[in-house]
């Protein structure tokens, strides 16, 4: 079995961890750099380039893609698939994730629940806006954000318009979000492979923080899902597509809701949590949906073999 991660760095934590589950289990890996590819399309024929080489056809791929590089990273995920390579998640799933509004458009037409959530352009009025979204306090998310950067806490609303208009000027695209207080600044991050919950944890945020990234400074612990978490996480796997990913969601008065779905997500945090393999869980998944291309080939020249006797 061959595959390839595709990783913009080698050295970190979750390819390595992925690289090491790999070669655990006897199967040639190598760490591919997406932005390092270039492709080439010819009539029924669709070549991939590394480092000037033309790089074999794998089994499988695990993108591992970054919120910056999406379009690119995703063109590749594509043509890889278009040559018949199993991928993880899927490049229209990871593109439809890395779309925060689009995602949550995804989920919502899905019955997925999520906190009240407003869009609007810089032509409409800031307090209509609010009105909208249910009054201060409230979350403002810029679209292009990650890991908590450019998620805002406004406590008035007041505060709330000034930080709208002047948002709105620099023509910024904002999503505005009802605050669910009762959350306490904790978050529960549920990592779905192959349609079942392979580990939970809830992450809390630093003292002062309604944010609970671990990047931001928040702390991990092992979790474990109630029956409705765990329905919800799964309904919002397979709402995006998403073969792997990770599913955020924190608690309200009125159940759990689905704050985000991650296509990409870290192994370092849920694994020392939890202390389960989840790299292994992966390779498990691909197991169960790939045949190695040799056994395909050989299959194929017995399959010829045996019309020739006959």
């Amino acid at each position: 079995m061959r595959i390839y991660i595709l990783s913009r760095n080698k050295n970190l934590y979750s390819t390595q961890r992925l690289v090491e589950e790999a070669k655990n289990k006897g199967w040639e890996v190598e760490v591919i750099d997406y932005l390092k590819c270039t492709i080439e399309i010819m009539k029924n024929e669709l070549v991939v380039n590394y480092n000037g080489k033309v790089l074999p056809t794998p089994d499988a791929i695990i993108p591992r893609i970054g919120a910056s590089r999406t379009f690119y990273g995703t063109a590749m995920v594509r043509h890889f698939e278009m040559m018949d390579v199993f991928s993880t998640s899927g490049n229209l799933a990871i593109a439809r994730s890395r779309d925060k509004l689009r995602s949550l458009q995804v989920l919502s037409k899905n019955g997925v629940d999520m906190p009240k959530t407003v869009f609007a352009s810089n032509l409409s009025s800031a307090k209509d806006v609010i009105a909208l979204s249910g009054g201060a306090p409230l979350v403002l998310k810029i679209l292009e954000g990650t890991q908590g950067v450019g998620v805002v806490l406004v406590e008035s609303e007041k505060a709330a318009k000034s930080v709208l208009d002047a948002f709105y000027g620099m023509e910024v695209n904002l999503l505005v979000q009802e605050y669910i207080e009762e959350a306490g600044g904790a978050d529960i991050r549920a990592f779905v492979v192959g349609g079942e919950v392979v580990g939970a944890m809830k992450r809390q945020g630093a003292e002062g923080d309604f944010r609970s990234n671990l990047h931001q400074g928040g702390s991990a612990t092992l979790y474990k899902l109630t029956k409705q978490e765990k329905k919800t996480a799964l309904k919002a796997a397979k709402a995006m597509g998403l073969g792997v990913c990770g599913v955020d969601m924190i608690q309200s008065k009125r159940g759990p809701l689905v704050m985000e779905v991650n296509s990409s997500p870290g192994l370092e945090g849920i694994e020392k949590a939890t202390n389960i393999n989840i790299a292994k869980k992966v390779m498990e998944y691909i197991v169960s949906n790939v045949t190695p291309k040799e056994i395909t080939t050989i299959k194929r020249k017995k399959i010829k073999k045996d019309k020739i006797g006959a």
